[in-house]
């Protein structure tokens, strides 16, 4: 009875079916391949046990000259810089008003319920002085209440802030916890943060401590109010959970009637962004390829798009850049010590001249130490943004942008496509994408500095964080393919893109980011499958072995492993991950196993009417730096008759590590009985503890017959 060895191509192959597919592998998650033979992803555990606020999309490491490691972290709501594991803030401050601009009002009536509370709604004897959304408290419990229609209170979340939900009597007590905060043209938009300073008590419960902190503003009111949510005196890193904002609440009583004194200041933080792209807005705003071929875009069709940071370091210190925001400087010798201090819009260092105020991206040229700023407002109308505007500060300046006969700054204008949505710097240029087309940009030397030439007119990109550069090769995603620009521009040959493309979010398409694990010569393209409105799939190009696999997976941004030993990735529970380490899941406590699977197509074991039996399995495979002892995978075969039919025999098996010495042993062999056509195999881990690569496992074939 013959032995036959089963032997895959690497890769996966989802253009096909499985049944023309046949002596390759067909599906597969967290499993990657060495050297042609599959293996078990590593793991992964947080960097610290802190979080941050907000979906964060940029991650950027660099080195201080004392040596210091930091690590830029911006997200929707703020900009972090994380050292040691602690999350400082430095978003910037917007506004600082003058004392005695603000005022509160904590309109906290004890009134009484009418009925019993509902699921949904609660009616009150009287509504007047609740603010219009809010937190309340009857009893024991915390309700949080989205809208008052009469004397009803609208959009219950009962048992808000781990409080249990409870019946309550027609007499029970409401209060409130939303302050409703009045100052003229605050400029503020829903979650935005601030900052209270030289506040006087309102009377009993808020206390000066009690508004003397930094808040996140609930809800606007108008133009000159909004609603904040009293809480206890803690700092904002301390009450930032998995889950966000998790503050413990403080409610008024009757009295608390003051309007927190004549030198209250309040110090405003740059307007948050959205975490995620509404219908009908960003850079790819409606139909792909709208208008004739050449004609540009009407960027009147963009309302509001993902928030993402841009950000690099000019020496030791830090440039950041809100995309279609403005640009801001953190200068490490300034903030030395314990305390970071804010970073401060460049435009407001001594000295400089017509800096950029607006842009799309912010570079700085590691060849020839040029700022260059990416879809900018110009040197003679500072303010008003050009989307197809390239400026370049005076060689090693921050501050000196006007560009004359005796320095080196100047500007360029790339004449295709309706705006710039990324550039990625590689060692010899930079390549700057529009939606419709590819720019290099080379240091050329005085008088002209820079220049630019068109690479390609008939390229797509899916976002401004989906290209990546590997030395001189630049990966990205577009909008129906995959590219690589290594001199010149090509699509690369995708054994997956109908899987991907065919299950993608396009409507939060700017989500897709490109990553490099260089370990493993492989570019990771995080993505929002169609059911998901965040990114919890991957695609993997090996570039080494020239092949494609994918998984699940919800990460946001990934970082590369340089500064720090292992690759980091963010993760959609607000924290920082080092991946490729040890064997497990350590999102949880305890860790918990990785799924990991793979599966192969269809192989034929009889022709045309001819069936087979399978009667034995002999494994093949490592558990190699395993730390579990007794490590153990389950092998599966699975046999059908037809390939449109459903497997009608299975059997699957535990693999079993049994010693280490002196050489790897496991379980020698598996009696299996299955009886068809065709057959898939299929090997799959959950426990925790568990690495292991595949070999090449043989069966036993008998034939049986014709039918």
């Amino acid at each position: 009875m013959p032995l036959t060895k089963l032997q895959f191509r690497p890769g996966i192959n989802k253009e096909t079916t499985s049944y023309s597919n046949e002596g390759g592998w067909f599906d597969m998650d967290k499993v990657r391949f060495r050297y042609g033979f599959p293996e078990k992803v590593g793991g992964w555990e947080k960097t610290s046990s802190t979080y941050f606020l907000g979906t964060c999309r940029a991650l950027h490491p660099w080195v201080s000259l004392a040596g210091d490691r930091f690590i830029g972290v911006g997200t929707h709501l703020k900009y972090y810089i994380n050292e040691g594991g602690a999350y400082q803030d430095v978003t910037p401050i917007r506004l600082t008003t003058s004392a005695g601009d603000v005022t509160f009002n904590a309109s906290a009536n004890t009134l009484s319920a009418s009925v019993a509370i509902g699921d949904t709604s609660l009616a009150l004897t009287s509504s007047s002085g609740f603010p219009s959304a809010g937190v309340i408290k009857i009893n024991s419990e915390i309700i949080r209440y989205a809208s008052i229609s009469g004397n009803s209170l609208l959009g219950l979340e009962r048992g808000f802030d781990s409080t249990t939900e409870a019946a309550h009597s027609s007499s029970a007590a409401v209060t409130c916890a939303t302050l409703t905060v009045t100052d003229t043209a605050h400029g503020c938009e829903n979650n935005d943060f601030v900052t209270f300073s030289g506040t006087a008590t309102l009377g009993d419960q808020i206390t000066a401590n009690v508004l003397n902190q930094e808040y996140q503003i609930s809800s606007i009111v108008s133009d000159n109010s909004y609603l904040i949510e009293a809480r206890e005196v803690a700092s904002l890193n301390s009450v930032t959970t998995p889950d966000g904002y998790d503050p413990t609440y403080v409610f008024a009583t009757t009295s608390d009637s003051g309007n927190g004194g004549s030198s209250v200041v309040g110090a405003y933080q740059i307007n948050t962004g959205l975490d995620t792209t509404l219908g009908g807005s960003g850079w790819g705003a409606g139909t792909w390829a709208r208008g004739t071929w050449g004609s540009g875009a009407s960027i009147s069709t963009a309302v509001d798009s993902l928030r993402i940071w841009s950000h690099d370091n000019f020496g030791e210190d830090l440039l950041i850049n809100v995309r279609d925001g403005g640009i801001y400087y953190w200068d490490k010798s300034a903030n030395a010590g314990v305390t970071f201090g804010r970073a401060v819009e460049l435009s407001s260092l001594g000295g400089a001249n017509t800096t950029p105020t607006i842009a799309k991206k912010v570079l700085v040229s590691d060849r020839d130490r040029h700022i260059i700023a990416f879809g900018c407002d110009s040197e003679d109308n500072i303010g008003t943004q050009d989307p197809l505007l390239i400026r370049f500060s005076s060689q090693e300046s921050l501050t000196d942008w006007a560009s004359t006969a005796t320095n080196t700054a100047g500007d360029l204008r790339i004449g295709s496509g309706s705006e710039i949505v990324t550039a990625v710097e590689t060692r010899q240029q930079v390549l700057v994408f529009t939606d419709v087309s590819l720019h290099a940009m080379q240091f050329l030397g005085p008088p002209f500095t820079f220049g630019i030439n068109t690479l390609s007119e008939n390229i797509t990109i899916a976002g401004p964080l989906a290209a990546i550069a590997i030395e001189d090769n630049v990966f990205w995603m577009g909008a129906e393919e995959f590219y690589v620009y290594g001199g010149a521009v090509q699509r690369l040959p995708c054994s997956v893109r109908d899987y991907v493309f065919s299950d993608i979010n396009s409507d939060q398409i700017e989500k897709v980011t490109a990553s490099t694990n260089t370990a493993f010569s492989e570019i990771w393209w995080f993505y929002p499958s169609s059911s998901s409105t965040e990114n919890d799939r991957y695609v993997v190009y090996n570039y080494e072995q020239q092949i494609w696999y994918y998984g699940t997976l919800a990460r946001t941004c990934w970082l590369d492993r340089g500064v720090e030993t292992f690759p980091i990735a963010a993760s959609t529970d607000h924290a920082l991950y080092y991946h490729e380490l040890g064997t497990d899941d350590g999102s949880t406590i305890p860790a918990s196993g990785i799924t990991a699977f793979i599966e192969s197509s269809q192989m034929d074991i009889g022709d045309g009417d001819q069936f087979v039996f399978l009667r034995r399995l002999i494994p093949d495979m490592t558990f190699r730096d395993s730390t579990n002892q007794t490590p153990q995978a389950t092998m599966t075969l699975k046999a059908r008759n037809y390939p449109g039919g459903a497997y009608l025999q299975t059997n699957s098996k535990t693999v079993e590590k049994t010693a280490s010495v002196p050489v790897e042993q496991f379980t020698d062999q598996v009696n299996v009985r299955l009886r068809g056509r065709s057959f898939a195999f299929k090997i799959e881990t959950t426990d925790t503890g568990i690495a292991w690569r595949l070999g090449s496992p043989r069966v036993e074939i008998q034939s049986d017959g014709m039918r």
